[in-house]
Parts: structure tokens; sequence; C-alpha cells
């Protein structure tokens, strides 16, 4: 059985619900995401998650949720004395836009005991993780992350990277794509978002931000671009998947964290990257018509 590791910080979410005003709590977060719908939709995938919660009753409940979502948690570390961070999902016509408070989130010490970060990352065959792993911590400890991660790799694990550039966690954009690059320079697997990546990169078009990556070192990227086809390239060979028409969405929230799900699904009983990629397409689309970032979806063939 393939073992899937991701690294990173879950989070308690307000998601409105139908009623204006009301707010439904619910437990998500970048990584995590991408681990529930994985452990959902492929059970026979051992799913893991690496994070720190603390010592208080939302972070018990939030242990709890992770557990009866099929994900392992016995790699959940608790930190005494600090809890977990929160979010606030506005949304305007489908778009999102959020609210943090997480000063007091355990998630950002997750790489403080390298003790439990080794044993956790030599226990998998797949490791993930995101810009947003990467934004959480301090330097030392996002330090010690690349290391165990680039040593994991040179032992034979493969490592998944999605950028997710989130400016307002950095203290200024050259430090985030600084370590931005940091991080795909220890990865197999890029999955970047064309929108951030010209952004913050200046890429002209999605060819740019692949060559970036494969210049840094994945033998496999895929660029996710909205609506617009999603450009993939595998050891030099490339391609195009035309996204499926949406006449409806609700939601995006967790569209990329669900896709990646599916593109890593794919990868791991090894269909062909195009297939994959086609998959998550169309398991992104019916995330999005859902409220919030994890939402009943059905497996695809």
């Amino acid at each position: 059985m393939m073992r899937f590791l991701a690294i990173g910080e879950c989070m308690a979410e307000l998601a409105p619900s139908a009623t204006p005003g009301d707010y439904r709590l619910g437990f998500a977060g970048d990584t995590f995401n991408t681990a529930w719908y994985l452990a959902r939709l492929w059970p026979e995938v051992a799913v893991s998650y690496f994070t720190a919660i603390g010592s208080d009753a939302m972070s018990t409940q939030m242990l709890v949720a992770i557990q009866a979502s099929g994900i392992d948690t016995s790699h959940v570390q608790k930190v005494p004395g600090r809890s977990v961070g929160l979010y606030l999902i506005c949304l305007t016509n489908g778009e999102r836009s959020f609210s943090y408070w997480r000063g007091q989130s355990a998630a950002r010490l997750l790489a403080d005991d390298p003790e439990a970060l080794a044993s956790a990352v030599a226990g998998a065959d797949l490791i993930y993780f995101s810009g947003i792993t990467l934004a959480i911590l301090e330097e030392a400890g996002r330090a010690r992350l690349l290391n165990v991660l680039k040593s994991a790799r040179t032992a034979g694990k493969t490592i998944a990277f999605d950028p997710n550039l989130r400016p307002h966690l950095w203290s200024d954009p050259a430090q985030m794509t600084k370590a931005i690059m940091q991080g795909a320079a220890v990865s197999d697997i890029t999955l970047p978002s064309f929108e951030d990546e010209a952004r913050w990169f200046q890429d002209k078009d999605p060819e740019a931000t692949a060559d970036r990556y494969t210049k840094a070192g994945a033998s496999t990227v895929i660029v996710k671009n909205g609506p617009d086809p999603v450009l993939h390239d595998q050891a030099g060979a490339r391609g195009r998947i035309p996204v499926p028409p949406l006449t409806h969405i609700v939601d995006t929230t967790a569209a990329g964290d669900s896709f990646n799900a599916a593109v890593l699904a794919g990868l791991i009983f090894q269909k062909p990257l195009g297939e994959a990629v086609l998959q998550a397409c169309q398991l992104a689309g019916q995330v999005v018509q859902g409220k919030g970032a994890l939402v009943p979806v059905e497996r695809l063939p």
C-alpha cells in the first residue's frame, strides 16, 4: 500500500451557511484538504498528516475530525499552551476571500522536533507540502524541514510541492519567492497556479512557469490556470488538458487542493499524466459547486 504523508497546518474554518450571516464550523487547510480528498476517494492509499495542535478543546475537536476522515494522526504533535489557527471565508459571486487568526497556532512549531519530523517522513513513500507550510515556519524550522525533505528525496522518496504563494504570510515578496524556489529544489512534483506565478515571478505564460520549476529540479510540473487549459510536463514531454466548463460555481475554496489530490492519486496508480490531470479537473469541478473546503464528492473513474 502506498504511504502518503501531507505536512502543514489544519485550521478551524468558518464557512458561510445557507442563512446569510451564519457560519458553519469545520476544519481545513491547504495540505490537509488534499489529504482529506485523497483519503476519502482513494482509501487504498494510507494517508497520514504531520502537523502540530494545541492542548485546548478546539485542538481536541480538530484531532477527532482528522481521525474521522480516515487520516492517520499518529504523527500529529501536541504543544501545550498553544491552539489552532482560525479562518473565515467571505464569498462574492463564488470567489472567496479570507480573514485569518493564527498567531497562537501550534502548527507554526511543527518542525521544531527534528526526530518526530524525520520519523514521519521515513514512514512515507510520497510526501506533500506547500508554500504555506514553509510560510508559517520560522527560518530555522523552514530550513530543518527542507533538509529533511532533501534527504528523503535522496533516499528515493517522492516529494510533491504546491507553491501556493500567499504574500500576507511573508515579511516581503523577496523572502517568499526565495523560499518557494528552495521548496521546489527538493521536489520531484511541482503543482503551481499560473495566476500567482505570473504575479510574483513575472512568468509571461504557463510554459515559463513550467520551465522555471523544471530547471529547479522537478521531473513533473503541472500548471493550473483557472478555467484555462492545464499545462503538464513530465520529463520534458508536454501537453495541455482543457478544463471542463462549469455554469454554476458556488465557492472556489479548495479547488486547487482537491485538484492536487486527484493528480497525485493518478500518479500513485500510474495513470498517464494527461488522464490524471483530467481527473483532477473533474474533481475540482465538483468541489467548487459546494460551500467550504471539504464537500461531498464522488470518486471518478
